[in-house]
């Protein structure tokens, strides 16, 4: 898959691909759920990629209960802005997506999205496990001060105020990120505990909210960034989210500059997806683009409840 790919600028193709990713057993109907039981329509009148289920009768398309239903946005550049989201490494603004598609930056801006939302996990399972270990660290998005070490330009995120980000990544796994009111043990523990598995190690840095929490764990390590201390051992160490947040950072800052406090939890799910599904595990920019593609099902997103401010 490249951009050459036929299955970009052909709507037919770029449908044909949609459904043998998402329906590699056959079509599914999504009202009732029976796969492969339905019948193509054909005929001047009808919708190209039409079918009708022959349980419940009811008819639908690749795109019927997906975040592309109703867009009246031709597949090809669904497939497209998909792709070119999943194989930018620091992220693709909407202004960026608008030129190249052809389409207005308040249409980009929804589609960016809507494909964001299909990135985002759903109903995920608890991190790490026996022999795992789980890096957990905090840090900041937006305000000067919280980008300063990153670049000397005076980028602001949002209205300017600082929004702090929580990482939990998996030493050669998935990033799980989340957007957090305050940094300290009564916000953090909740989330930690219905995340990661007991049964992990937990690597933090040396704040003091870790503590407590590190003690349900089968072990915990910490660092003590603030006395110089950043790998121990050389497997005690949070280096692996600090990595995560560099590209996190230079997306937002160099690439978005704008990314309001309400976008940022998919915004985060971006990252997390991209990182999660990195060429490090054997994924290519087809693997996560068809992985994308795979999870547009059982997700709406409306433009009401995106918002109408355009940010990206």
């Amino acid at each position: 898959m490249n951009l050459t790919d036929p299955i970009f600028t052909d709507a037919d193709k770029a449908r044909a691909h949609l459904e043998q990713t998402r329906w590699p057993h056959g079509p599914v109907c999504p009202h009732c759920g029976v796969v492969n039981e339905a019948t193509a329509i054909k005929g001047r009148s009808a919708r190209a990629g039409l079918y009708q289920c022959n349980a419940c009768r009811d008819q639908f398309t690749i795109t019927v209960g997906t975040v592309f239903e109703r867009s009246k946005v031709p597949l090809n550049k669904w497939l497209l802005a998909t792709y070119l989201m999943a194989s930018s490494k620091k992220g693709i603004s909407a202004h960026q997506i608008g030129r190249t598609l052809g389409v207005t930056y308040k249409t980009a801006w929804f589609m960016c999205h809507r494909i964001r939302e299909a990135m985002t996990e759903q109903n995920p399972g608890p991190m790490g496990g026996p022999d795992k270990t789980i890096e957990v660290d905090e840090t900041y998005v937006g305000g000067k001060e919280a980008n300063k070490h990153v670049s000397k330009r005076k980028y602001h995120c949002g209205s300017g105020a600082k929004q702090a980000v929580v990482t939990l990544v998996e030493r050669d796994g998935r990033a799980r990120s989340f957007h957090v009111a305050n940094v300290n043990a009564k916000t953090l523990r909740p989330l930690i505990v219905t995340q990661v598995h007991r049964s992990s190690y937990l690597m933090t840095d040396g704040a003091t909210f870790y503590r407590k929490t590190g003690k349900e764990y089968a072990s915990h390590g910490a660092v003590d960034h603030n006395r110089g201390e950043y790998v121990r051992e050389g497997k005690t160490h949070s280096n692996t989210a600090e990595n995560f947040f560099s590209i996190l950072k230079r997306g937002i800052i160099g690439t978005f500059h704008h990314v309001s406090e309400a976008h940022l939890k998919r915004y985060l799910a971006e990252f997390d997806f991209r990182y999660s599904n990195r060429v490090g595990l054997g994924v290519n920019d087809t693997m996560r683009t068809d992985e994308a593609l795979r999870g547009i099902g059982g997700k709406r997103l409306m433009y009401r409840r995106a918002g109408e401010a355009a940010y990206a």
